[in-house]
């Protein structure tokens, strides 16, 4: 894809119900440049699809969208095909809408590992006034803290991430001046999301998520919780959040260990 082509795949996802981020375009590329595939029929754009490589050893697929009126004509397929030799031997994970589970399990060997469950509620509250700026923090401290929530290194997207436009970054130390928790919120087409929420207790990730709701008074706010962390569930319910859509998170090859006890929102539904 071209930068355009890219932005194109943003507005489809929008279309979509997805909800994307306004900086979205210009954040996703960071973490893998050559990792944005686009197909055409008489020069029209017709099917989108990503497949970030983090690493030597992790892949993750996203934006995968067929335009109605070209679906089941097999533009979807050879695009996906196509895009998904860009991953080589990786281990490729992604996230799907539960009536796709079966396809990509049957088509694609993909095995599921957990669902998202993707919460709407409404901003607000006042911050605990605890939190600092994760980005006045060393780059290399908050990169360290995200690897351990997630199965690559992602420098370039991180970095991308946490300098968008009309988003706060805020981090929760403990007594020794370690993060022991980490959330980033960013405008969206339709309100804001919060993601990635990591935190090594509970209540830390309570801290965090009112510090980010406070900056959105009044607005949409959405969290897409991984469902087996039950404390993730509860913080968002206690806050009057409601379920309103959810993937099943799956991946080819083997499942990554992750601390999912300790993610209470994954960064997002594109790159993982």
């Amino acid at each position: 894809m071209t930068p355009e082509d890219v932005r194109t795949a943003i507005e489809w996802a929008a279309e979509e119900g997805w909800n994307p981020g306004v900086h979205d375009a210009e954040c996703f590329p960071a973490a893998d440049p050559e990792g944005f595939f686009i197909a055409e029929a008489g020069g029209q754009p017709v099917a989108t699809i990503s497949v970030v490589n983090y690493d030597e050893r992790f892949a993750f697929a996203g934006l995968y969208i067929v335009q109605k009126e070209f679906r089941g004509k097999g533009y979807g397929s050879r695009l996906f095909d196509h895009a998904w030799r860009h991953a080589e031997d990786r281990i490729i994970g992604g996230d799907c809408v539960f009536t796709m589970q079966e396809k990509y399990r049957d088509r694609d060997n993909l095995m599921p590992a957990f669902r998202n469950i993707r919460f709407e509620g409404i901003g607000g509250g006042n911050d605990p006034g605890n939190l600092v700026d994760a980005r006045a923090l060393p780059f290399e401290s908050v990169l360290a803290y995200d690897r351990i929530h997630f199965p690559a290194n992602r420098p370039a997207f991180l970095h991308a991430w946490l300098g968008q436009e009309g988003s706060t970054a805020l981090a929760f130390l403990n007594p020794s001046e370690r993060i022991a928790g980490f959330g980033v919120i960013r405008q969206c087409m339709n309100g804001h999301k919060v993601g990635p929420l990591f935190a090594d207790t509970p209540e830390i990730a309570e801290q965090i998520y009112q510090g980010l709701a406070a900056t959105a008074p009044g607005e949409q706010i959405y969290l897409d919780t991984p469902e087996p962390n039950q404390a993730a569930v509860a913080l968002a319910r206690s806050h009057g959040m409601t379920e309103v859509f959810g993937t099943e998170r799956m991946y080819t090859k083997e499942i990554p260990p992750l601390p999912l006890h300790h993610i209470f929102g994954i960064t997002s539904f594109e790159l993982g």
